[in-house]
């Protein structure tokens, strides 16, 4: 199963649809990017409102050689987009990938979002693409959300030493995480009942 074979489900929760990423979603996200000027961030890559179609256009090239599947966040109570997030690092012969490229409107942060977010992608890579491990990484220093992936159940594998260099020059270490399939299970049922008592991640 390919990226092009699955590109075109909609995954639908009860707060939150992901919906597959398209040029079209573009305007909705240089507005959704600016609600806490999300890309002036150091720690972190967020497209600003005048690179968001090059941002979607190197998305969907990735999903044309099979390593991705981005998705626009829309919150199905207003209707609005509120963010971006993506399958991506999708190594199909070894049953791995990462979930990753995620950022939201500072308004739905630490809402029930992201924690409906992950569960639908989690839910879509065991239980659909049939994955044995799901990666989650991000700066050494970006401590909300190294604390957010804790909090879904993911166990830190390691960190990646002088990683990358970021656009300011500054050089990142990368804290990677993961869930394995053996693990599944009980983090769906740690997620789920985070939604229901209202516990956000």
């Amino acid at each position: 199963m390919n990226a092009q074979e699955v590109r075109n489900n909609a995954l639908v929760g009860e707060h939150v649809v992901l919906e597959p990423l398209t040029l079209a979603h573009s305007p909705a996200l240089s507005i959704a990017v600016c609600d806490g000027d999300l890309w002036q961030l150091w720690y972190t890559k967020v497209p600003s409102p005048e690179d968001m179609n090059d941002y979607i256009k190197q998305a969907l090239s990735d999903e044309q050689k099979g390593e991705s599947l981005a998705f626009a966040v829309r919150d199905r109570h207003s209707g609005e987009i509120v963010g971006c997030t993506r399958i991506c690092h999708w190594q199909q012969s070894h049953r791995r990938l990462e979930i990753g490229h995620t950022w939201y409107a500072k308004s739905v942060q630490r809402t029930a979002v992201n924690t409906e977010c992950k569960l639908l992608l989690l839910c879509y890579a065991f239980e659909t693409l049939d994955v044995i491990a799901v990666e989650f990484r991000t700066h050494i220093h970006n401590e909300v959300s190294r604390q957010a992936i804790c909090r879904l159940g993911a166990n830190q594998d390691g960190i990646l030493r002088n990683h990358q260099i970021l656009a300011n020059g500054t050089i990142r270490d990368t804290v990677v995480y993961s869930i394995i399939d053996s693990e599944w299970s009980d983090v769906k049922k740690g997620l789920q009942a985070k939604l229901q008592v209202g516990v956000q991640s």
